[in-house]
Formats: C-alpha cells, structure tokens, sequence
C-alpha cells in the first residue's frame, strides 16, 4: 500500500509513502513521516486531487506513525484547495493553518492553575486586596493572574501561601461545559424578532444562504445572530464566530455567557500550548459547539458545522497581509458553502463588495435601521480646523474642549479617537533638519515617551530616545511633530489635570485579559476619558459615554488608497457609534480641514446611501473592485539590484491579452521592510476573467535567483 502525503513544508509538494505492514490510514490522517533526517508532520490526501511523479514501490519510504487525532474533514481538505487554489498559495501553507497546533498532535499532560478560595488573609495589603477583586472567580495560571489583577507575580504567590488562592490540577483534555441555547433569551424588537425568524429558519434548513446583517451601531445585532446562534446549537451543529481583533474577545465571551450560561471555545495568538491543544481537540472531535476566534479560526477541522458569523464584516484586519494573503471574510462564505450552512456577515458599515453581492442577489439583506431599546443615534458636529483652530501647540479645538468640560460636570464619559499610535510620528533636529528614520524600512521612527522609546511600527525595531541629535550632536534640539494618542493624552493631563484617563492603542490592550480589565473600568465609571486608536471603534457598548471626539478625520484620506474614502467613513461611523448608547443622548465633533469633502459630507448628513451610491460608481467606472479584479505581485530583496532585476524580468514577460492589464514594475511606496528591498506590479483585469491561471502559468515558467520572493495577493487591500 502507498500514501499521498500533504507535509507540513512550504517547499515541498505531495509525496508518496509506503503504508508499513498493520498501520491504517485514509484521507484525513495526520501522520509523522520521514525527510531526509528529519521527521515532519503531514496529512493523508487522495491521490487523485494531488497528481505528482510516479515513483516505484521499491524508492518508497515507510510512514513512521500515525498521530492519535481525529482526522482532517474531507471539506474542510476541499476548503484548504479552494483556498491555496484562488490566492495562488502554497497547499501545505494553509494546511498549516488546519494542523496549527503541534500540541494538539501529543498526549493530554495535566497543569496546574490557580483560583481563589474566597477566604480574605489576615495581613490584607492594598495591593493583595486588588488582586483577590479583579480575579474575582477566575482561574489561570500566576502570571496569567497577575496581569489580570496587574499586580506583581510574588503578590499571587503570596496569597497562595497564606491559603488566599489555591492551585486546582487541570486535565488539559477535559470536556469544555455545553451552551444552553435556552438559558437567558433576550427581549427583542420587532425588528431584531422578524432577523432573528430569518437567520434560525435558515440554520434549520441547513443550506448554504450568506446574509448581511446590516444594522446601525447599537441596533443589538449579535442578539440577533445569538439566536441563529441558539438554532445551531437545538441542532446539534457547530458554530463559529471570527471577530476582527483579540482585544474583542474577552468582551464577546462575557456577552455570550450571559445568553447561554457558559462561555464558548476561544481561539486567537494569546492562547498558552495548553489551551490550544484542548481547544482543537474539542473542536476536531465535533465536542466544541460554539467557537469564537480571530480570521485563523476559520481553518480549524469544524467536522459539524451548521453556521458561521462574521463580526464587524467589513474591517480590513480579515485580510492577512503575511504569509497566505486571505480575506476571512470571503473564506468563510466558502467555508459555509462547503458545509452547505448560513453565513452571517453582520456590520454597521458594510464593504462595498459585500453590498454589491446584495444587489446581484447572491447575498440576501436584514436590516435593523433603528438602534435597540430607548438609545438613539448621536448628533453628528464637524469642526472646521481652519475657522475653529486649536489654541497654538494643542490638538483639541475650543469646542470640543467645552464638549468634554460639559460633560465631566454631568459625570459622563468621552472618547477621543486619533487612529495613531505613540507620542508623534516624526522627530526631527531643529539644528540640522536630520529625521530618525527606521534602517530597516523605509518609515519614520515613531516616539513613544510611555516606554521612553523610538519604535518603527512596522518591524519593530526600537531605540532609546536620545538626548542629543545624532547628526549635529546638537543638544535639547529633537522635536517631536504631529500628535499620537499619547501627545492627545499629555493635552487631555494638561486641560483635565482630575480626570481619569485611560489610553486603548495595540500597545496597551495586547491581551483580551487587558481589554477585559479595561471594559471592566470603564463599567465601573473608573474611567472619565479615553484617548484611542481603531481599537477602541469596535464593538463595545459603555452607556455612560456621550461624547465623541475625531482629533483628526483627514488621516485616513492619505495614501492614495482604492479605499481610503470607504475605510475613513467606516472608521468614524463606527467610531460615532460608541456615543449615546444608553439612555443618555450622544455628540460627536468631527475634527476636520476639508467639511466640503464628500465622505466629511456624508458622515456629517448621516447619508450613507448617498455616499456609498458615488463611491460605488466612481468604481464601476474605473473598473475597480468589485466590478474589476486586482492582484499585486511583490519582489523583494535583501539585495535591491537582484529585487530590480527580477521585477523587470517578470514585467517583460507578462502576457498580452485584452481583458487583462499589468502596470510597473515599480518600487514599492515602502520601498523596504524588515531589511528587503521591494517592487510591485499590479495586474488589472475584468471581473469574469480567470486571472490566477494566467498568473499561475506566467509566473510558472520564470527563474530568478534564491535570493528574490515574489509573493502574489489576489484581492489586495493594501497597495504599500
């Protein structure tokens, strides 16, 4: 008996194996298998889907074993096809994202975690105190807790010794507690009731149906999808929820336990070895009913699955731009059409593709136009930057500035929205114009005065802030120019020297323990002000916020991106939507230099229709998606001749053909990352054409030197 194996390497296709004397296999098995010296991991294919050279039975090499796991689903091997098939990626490449967890692969070991006990020691210190109040009832390991408690570790160990908080042996394997569909039901609206009847008689159908869920921010969308959610479940079906970014998770698992009485399974980076391996195993023997997860869920061996969601559809972070350059979003419609289930795409602020998938009726529409309950939509103010400037070396206008006076006096909470890390994004000599730039890339170093650091935000290479510029030697002469959320927060010290401010950005939520610890404060009233980036326009719900305040609406408009006019509106409507979410009426003041531009227009009328109907045409008419198709081809090279050469040699050779277009190649607007030099070329084609064959066949028949990737992105969304 032979094999065809799926290893686990990018550079090697399918290979054939012997299957030795008493071992079993079928398509799906996971196995260890030999290559060269080295032992790796692979998974049984049919031979038929993967053609390679026959090889006699006699050059073949023996299987070495066959991993104790549930198999890979035969669709979700169909689902990895279709996947490496349509971004022109490697196949072992997404089954790595199948088979992603090596732990997985090994015996279930046991840990040791750590949980109150609920008695209060008698040397109670402030520090001990917060600890044993924000761990509350949960349960983890000692550094898991201390960050949750954000206090030191010998603080957790301490309140061990004193019998505080006591060590619980976990059985890495056991069975994750079963959603109760029936638990806490919610009260719905009309609207939200009529939804929710749609998206539960489609689960019970069981056939494959993608929905936009279209509705306002604060309109209760997830109760509406929780109850497709709770039809999955009455089934006996699996489901999955990606959400756009980690710091969301912690919040969406509490909302969910409090509809079904436990949490679902989580899956995103910030998961131990441990959790991982209980988490897949759950989830590849069919036990996990409901995963939530980051766009890397998607790949997961769901072997039942009755319904996939989509959170907040229209946010860019679904499109991996590392690796296999996917969108999520369009993954998971496959994924749904290959397990013939729904697919939920739910947002306030639809992408233009999704909306046009509605108009050719592929995608069927329910709307909530209305916001839940007595909440209603906030004011929307703009703010001429040129009539109404901010008092000189500030950032807030006047108005805005009474806004946030208002309502501290009210006892309310604000927002400040300014999508940039750091204290500014450029330091330059006074002396001598010299500009810190990262060696590595070509990007402006950016200060961080938190950490006292120069960060480059795109390999991370970091620096001390210096005291003396390195050109000129000049001291006291660095200058930091335009605003991060923390120079807004030094301005917010400085107006509001009372409040209690809180920064959200990347670098201060890097854990859904973090954001959790931040929703918690911010529903406790702990919080008067926060000053944030992107992080904080997604999806959470504070009832106490009433004031909204865009620092800068421009930023967004630069670049020359396809989408730049789409993704500004989308940011700041999500971003509005934070405000008057409760019973209290919400304001958002729009910071801008340009009122009369269309999307400062649109956002300022609240005429999304309007808006996305010329952004729409202006697409149709450069045949842009979703009415054409782009797809980016990327040299790079630590050698930039041997880059250059490559990228010229591939331009020359592009075929000629009427319904497809292929300009550059040029440098890259980032013309170096993490030490590469880069050039792209960007293939333009009418919509019906089969650009990844021509692409494939093209590319197929060049060589270029070791030392040159040429990486491709079918669908790109970004063009740096």
């Amino acid at each position: 008996m032979r094999a065809r194996i799926l290893v686990l390497h990018p550079a090697l296709g399918p290979l054939d194996y012997r299957v030795p004397q008493g071992m079993h296999v079928e398509p799906g098995s996971i196995v260890i298998v030999p290559i060269g010296p080295r032992q790796y991991v692979g998974v049984v294919w049919e031979p038929e889907r993967l053609p390679t050279e026959e090889i006699g039975d006699n050059r073949l090499r023996n299987l070495l074993a066959v991993v104790d796991a549930p198999l890979v689903p035969e669709l979700v091997r169909r689902l990895v096809e279709w996947t490496a098939n349509y971004y022109l990626a490697p196949l072992s490449a997404v089954l790595a994202m199948t088979v992603r967890s090596s732990a997985a692969l090994e015996r279930a070991p046991t840990i040791v975690e750590y949980r109150a006990t609920g008695e209060v020691p008698g040397r109670l210190t402030p520090q001990r105190e917060q600890a044993l109040e924000r761990i509350g009832d949960r349960q983890g390991l000692v550094r898991e807790l201390a960050t949750i408690a954000d206090v030191s570790d010998a603080v957790i160990r301490g309140l061990v010794k004193v019998g505080a908080i006591e060590p619980v042996v976990i059985d890495t394997d056991s069975p994750y507690p079963l959603p109760d569909p029936g638990f806490a039901p919610p009260e719905l609206s009309g609207e939200q009731a009529g939804a929710a009847k749609i998206l539960r008689d489609a689960v019970d159908a069981a056939a494959f149906q993608p929905f936009l869920l279209d509705g306002v921010t604060g309109s209760g969308k997830t109760e509406v999808y929780f109850e497709a959610v709770a039809a999955a479940l009455q089934a006996g079906r699996q489901t999955l929820v990606l959400l756009p970014e980690i710091a969301l998770t912690e919040p969406f698992l509490t909302r969910f336990a409090k509809r079904f009485g436990c949490e679902p399974i989580a899956w995103h980076s910030g998961l131990r070895t441990s959790q991982r391996r209980r988490a897949w195993r759950a989830i590849a023997r069919g036990e996990a009913m409901v995963t939530v997860g980051a766009r890397s869920a998607l790949f997961l061996p769901y072997p039942n699955l009755g319904l996939v969601v989509v959170d907040e559809a229209h946010e860019t972070s679904f499109k991996q731009e590392e690796g296999v350059h996917y969108h999520a979003r369009d993954v998971a419609v496959m994924r749904g059409r290959f397990a013939q289930c729904p697919v939920i795409l739910a947002s306030a602020t639809p992408a233009i593709e999704t909306r046009h998938q509605v108009e050719l009726g592929r995608y069927a529409e329910l709307k909530l136009p209305g916001r839940y309950g007595v909440a209603e939509l906030p004011e929307i103010e703009p703010i001429d930057l040129i009539k109404e400037p901010p008092k000189r070396g500030r950032w807030l206008s006047p108005r805005l500035v009474l806004a946030i006076d208002a309502a501290l006096e009210r006892g309310e909470q604000s927002l400040l929205f300014l999508n940039r890390r750091g204290y500014a994004p450029l330091t330059l000599c006074r002396h001598c114009g010299h500009r810190f730039q990262c060696p590595n890339c070509t990007a402006w170093m950016v200060e961080h005065r938190l950490i006292r650091r120069l960060s480059c935000h795109h390999c991370g290479h970091t620096v001390p802030t210096p005291e003396i510029c390195p050109e000129c030697e000049e001291p006291d002469s660095l200058v930091a120019c335009g605003p991060g959320v923390e120079r807004i927060a030094d301005e917010v010290a400085a107006l509001w020297p009372n409040a209690r401010t809180a920064i959200v950005t990347s670098d201060t939520l890097w854990s859904p323990a973090k954001a959790a610890e931040f929703v918690a404060r911010m529903e406790h009233g702990d919080i008067d002000i926060v000053v944030g980036t992107q992080l904080v326009t997604k999806g959470y719900h504070f009832p106490n916020l009433t004031v909204v305040g865009v620092v800068d609406a421009d930023l967004g408009l630069d670049g020359g991106d396809l989408r730049a006019s789409e993704r500004t509106f989308q940011q700041i409507m999500q971003v509005s939507g934070r405000a008057g979410r409760g019973e209290k009426p919400g304001t958002v003041y729009i910071q801008t230099h340009a009122p009369e531009a269309q999307v400062m227009q649109a956002l300022i009328s609240g005429d999304a229709a309007a808006f996305y109907a010329a952004e729409t045409e202006a697409r149709r008419e450069a045949e842009a998606p979703p009415f054409g198709r782009y797809a980016a081809i990327i040299v790079s090279s630590e050698d930039k001749a041997a880059g250059e050469v490559t990228a010229r040699m591939i331009g020359r050779s592009a075929p000629k053909l009427d319904e497809m277009h292929v300009y550059g190649p040029a440098p890259a607007p980032l013309a170096m990352l993490r030490g590469r030099h880069r050039f792209r070329l960007l293939v333009h084609a009418r919509r019906a054409f089969d650009v990844q064959d021509v692409i494939r066949e093209w590319l197929g028949g060049l060589e270029w030197s070791a030392k040159v990737r040429v990486a491709v992105d079918v669908d790109p969304y970004s063009f740096v």
